[in-house]
């Protein structure tokens, strides 16, 4: 069996019983960072095996870790914030289980999108998610594409490039083009700034800018 299990993006009480329990009698943790994923592990008394699970080793254990499920352990995969999967390792193993006919159990749980939408104050039902944007190849054709999308756009940012894409955004999207920065959800410093994305580009460029970062934008009315 295998346990996709959502981890809380920011506040350690954002956890579910039902993922503590899990966590708690299943074999092995496979984590994205270790030492992130002790802290909420060692937070809620929870003493398995963990081993790194991330971008970078994905393809080289993915084998190995699905003979130890066809053996018949239990393991269970976090990342750092959020549910494996979105912008996270996890496709590449729950693929290899859906091949092998081994169980693949997601729980529901905390993901930066959903909250970030419902503070937008954008309409939300209908909606596409794009995750980060290439950094440098394809990034121009996908904002020309998406200048005709006419739903509502979540996106996620580096705080080191947030202003520069909100720049972008007025090129390919228009100046008026309203939209949500939503910053450090559930976090102490939880900030959600909303207007056009011109209004919302000039604040952040006057600050520095830290966190985790979600951004809603509207899509095309015209």
């Amino acid at each position: 069996m295998l346990y996709i299990i959502p981890t809380p993006i920011g506040n350690l009480a954002d956890i579910s019983f039902r993922a503590i329990d899990i966590l708690k009698n299943v074999d092995l943790i496979l984590a994205e960072d270790t030492r992130t994923s002790s802290v909420l592990l060692n937070h809620y008394q929870v003493q398995k095996p963990i081993s790194p699970y991330h971008q970078h080793n994905e393809h080289k254990i993915v084998a190995h870790l699905t003979e130890q499920l066809i053996a018949g352990k239990k393991i269970a995969l976090l990342t750092d914030a959020g549910t494996p999967g979105i912008s996270d390792p996890a496709f590449l193993l729950v693929r290899a289980c859906v091949k092998n006919n081994i169980e693949v159990q997601c729980l529901p749980g905390a993901t930066a999108f959903v909250p970030a939408l419902v503070n937008s104050g954008l309409p939300i039902n209908r909606f596409c998610f794009e995750g980060f944007l290439p950094i440098k190849k394809g990034r121009q054709t996908l904002l020309k594409k998406l200048a005709d999308e006419d739903r509502t756009m979540v996106f996620y940012e580096s705080p080191m490039r947030l202003v520069k894409t909100l720049y972008e955004f007025i090129q390919y999207f228009g100046a008026e083009r309203q939209c949500c920065v939503c910053r450090e959800l559930t976090k102490k410093f939880e900030e959600n700034k909303r207007g056009s994305l011109t209004k919302v580009h000039d604040y952040f460029n006057t600050k520095p800018v830290k966190g985790e970062i979600a951004i809603v934008v509207e899509g095309n009315k015209s």
